[in-house]
């Protein structure tokens, strides 16, 4: 179970706003990168996020470059999930072998600010007093078994191999 306060983006957010292109120097030191992630889409985003916070946004979220470093500075932000209404393609298996959770969900009615409950076993999202309950794209279990041990690497460092069961 997820549960975090909610930052609004809408559609499009690309990984040069996720990760400013400008800042392209810092891809050697990711925890100074970090300190920027989404600065270009909402300068207060890096200095107020908080751990545990959630990303919701729009359509094609992470569309751009195949930059692996984008999910994994929101994840460093401290974001402990992302819903939008549908991700890049690369992006979404960036997030997934970094052990970032994704959650593809209709966004509409998610507003900024709010507090909401995330379960990824079952794909329900809910906001902390309830007055609504939407159900996401089911995660695959193999994926699911990827995020509980934090990304792709630290599943295999644990298992000694990947199989789909």
């Amino acid at each position: 179970m997820i549960s975090g306060r909610v930052w609004r983006f809408g559609d499009d957010i690309s990984t040069d706003l996720i990760a400013p292109g400008r800042l392209f120097h810092l891809r050697t030191n990711l925890p100074e990168l970090a300190k920027h992630v989404l600065e270009d889409a909402d300068p207060d985003f890096p200095k107020n996020v908080r751990p545990g916070d959630i990303i919701v946004a729009g359509r094609n979220f992470g569309l751009g470059s195949s930059r692996e470093h984008a999910p994994l500075i929101i994840k460093m932000s401290g974001i402990s999930a992302v819903l939008a209404k549908s991700f890049a393609r690369i992006f979404y298996r960036n997030a997934i072998n970094i052990g970032l959770p994704l959650l593809e969900v209709d966004t509409d009615h998610i507003q900024d600010g709010i507090v909401l409950d995330i379960d990824l076993n079952k794909g329900i999202v809910t906001d902390k007093e309830k007055t609504f309950t939407l159900s996401a794209i089911p995660i695959p279990h193999f994926m699911i078994r990827i995020l509980e041990e934090g990304g792709l690497v630290p599943y295999i460092k644990k298992y000694g191999d990947f199989c789909l069961d």
